[in-house]
């Protein structure tokens, strides 16, 4: 796993910039998604994946403990999906 600081290091180095205003341009990027998804909307990056912010319907759940049945309120959850083609590549071990 990568973390966010080899992550921004690694991509200033791709782009030429430096690392504090790479940092910035992706924390704006996750600030201009995130403020999508308030607002109910996918975001779609091309090539990539899709977001997509779906409303889970109120169901009635059993506590298998106890037997209990509850009522779980609706909800909204974030769903990701990745694009075919990196779909294939990661089935693949990474190779096209």
């Amino acid at each position: 796993m990568i973390n966010n600081k080899v992550f921004i290091a690694e991509l200033a180095q791709r782009l030429g910039y430096n690392a504090k205003d790479t940092q910035k341009m992706v924390y704006s990027i996750v600030d201009a998604m995130a403020d999508t998804f308030q607002e109910g909307n996918a975001v779609n990056v091309h090539n990539f994946c899709s977001f997509e912010v779906k409303k889970k319907m109120e169901r009635i759940m059993v506590n298998p403990s106890t037997g209990q049945r509850m009522l779980v309120p609706p909800k909204l959850v974030l769903g990701f999906k990745i694009s075919p083609k990196w779909k294939e590549q990661v089935k693949n071990g990474g190779t096209e």
